[in-house]
């Protein structure tokens, strides 16, 4: 008697392996930062890679680099978009960590040019404390209709995100949620990427194979 043929996934499902959530990180790179703070960023860091999610940051030092060690500390995967041409540059002109990162891409863009590379490599931003750098890369995010989470209490720009809305008034698409605690943030944001970023993911690879085509 002949064994059944296996069964296979459905499309969808099969290319959903190939699609890991990607989370960036961008906050406070210095500054005063309490101990408390410095916690909240590396328990983001675990939790993103408890969940097996990738973590992405400007590779900056600060809760950025905080949320990098919280991760490794749990195995996940960690990425850096430096704004440097190459490691020389990335350590030594702009004083940036290097330790933890699985790769750190070398944009040669600047601290704002590579902002855009950084938020447009990630699903969603996971903003905590921050200055005038993290309410760049806020403005780039909510102008390009990201969603966004914002972990209050963390100080800077984060604790006043209502306020800098209500300044806003302008409809991107743009999907912002707050909450204090990393895991109940990253509940919701989880929640928005199965109800809106994932079918929409679903229908680009039903109509396209995970290896791409060849060239004409």
């Amino acid at each position: 008697m002949k064994k059944p043929p296996p069964s296979l996934s459905p499309p969808h499902v099969e290319n959903e392996k190939h699609l890991k959530i990607k989370a960036g990180v961008m906050g406070s790179a210095g500054g005063a930062l309490d101990a408390a703070i410095l916690a909240t960023a590396r328990e983001t860091g675990r939790e993103i890679a408890r969940r097996g999610w990738i973590l992405i940051t400007g590779a900056c030092p600060g809760l950025p680099h905080e949320a990098i060690l919280g991760a490794k500390e749990e195995s996940g995967i960690t990425i850096g978009i430096s704004p440097a041409l190459n490691f020389e540059e990335h350590a030594l002109r702009y004083k940036s960590p290097y330790r933890a990162y699985d790769a750190i891409i070398y944009t040669g863009s600047g601290l704002m040019g590579r902002e855009i590379e950084n938020i447009r490599s990630c699903d969603f931003v996971i903003l905590m404390g921050g200055r005038s750098g993290t309410l760049g890369e806020f403005a780039i995010a909510y102008d390009e209709g990201k969603v966004i989470g914002v972990l209050l209490g963390t100080g800077g720009i984060s604790d006043h995100i209502q306020e800098i809305l209500g300044f806003i008034r302008k409809d991107t698409g743009a999907h912002v949620v707050t909450d204090t605690e990393p895991k109940a943030l990253m509940d919701k944001l989880d929640k928005i990427y199965r109800e809106k970023l994932l079918p929409y993911y679903r229908t680009v690879a039903a109509n396209r194979h995970p290896d791409g085509h060849m060239e004409a």
